[in-house]
């Protein structure tokens, strides 16, 4: 199977692996749930312009995302939303999650602007980084009218889980897929299947180069 635009390779930490090229040991579900990843994304469902310019900046940010190819975390976020995907709860003292995210956008907008004078996404990166760091520095103090932990699990919850849903996510971190039908057999500590690639340098962390 020919998935279209190839993610990213694997960095210096996995060289030369694709997962893509394990695509023929998925079932179809699985390759065409993996395809619509990598295809051409929906246009904006959920966010409005203005909150799509806070929640690109916001997820960048938070992924250190700072050049493309990107993983489309936006894309992700936005149509998990517009389609009700939601973690099947809430936090109590949130409201549910597609008003949470607006309001909780809002606010970053207003935290920018009454501090460098212009929303949050037209800040420098710097100064985008030092709200962020504030905010997660209050924990379980009121942010805008929210405990600030909340607002954090919030954003980098559904952040990570549209991060790591993407393949080139996985070539970053070696993993080779969803195993069915495929399974494993070396289970344990250490033990890698013949179609798994060893970690070359496994004192980096995702993102790092290899310098």
């Amino acid at each position: 199977m020919t998935l279209p635009l190839d993610p990213k390779s694997g960095s210096g930490r996995f060289p030369g692996f694709d997962v893509i090229a394990h695509a023929d040991h998925w079932d179809q579900a699985t390759q065409a749930v993996v395809g619509a990843r990598l295809g051409r994304l929906p246009d904006p469902r959920f966010f409005s312009p203005d909150e799509e310019l806070t929640a690109r900046a916001l997820f960048d940010q938070l992924l250190d995302q700072r050049e493309d190819p990107r993983v489309p975390v936006f894309q992700l976020v936005d149509t998990r939303l517009a389609e009700s995907q939601t973690d099947g709860w809430h936090y109590a003292d949130l409201p549910p999650d597609s008003e949470a995210w607006r309001t909780t956008l809002a606010a970053l907008d207003d935290e920018a602007r009454s501090r460098f004078g212009g929303r949050f996404g037209h800040c420098e990166w710097d100064q985008q980084a030092e709200i962020l760091s504030d905010i997660n520095g209050l924990e379980e103090a009121d942010w805008h009218g929210y405990p600030a932990s909340r607002v954090w699990s919030l954003w980098t919850r559904y952040a990570c889980t549209a991060f790591y849903s993407h393949p080139s996510a996985w070539n970053e971190i070696g993993f080779d897929g969803p195993a069915y039908p495929r399974g494993y057999k070396n289970l344990g500590v250490d033990r890698l299947e013949g179609f798994e690639v060893r970690d070359h340098n496994p004192g980096l962390g995702p993102g790092d180069d290899d310098a």
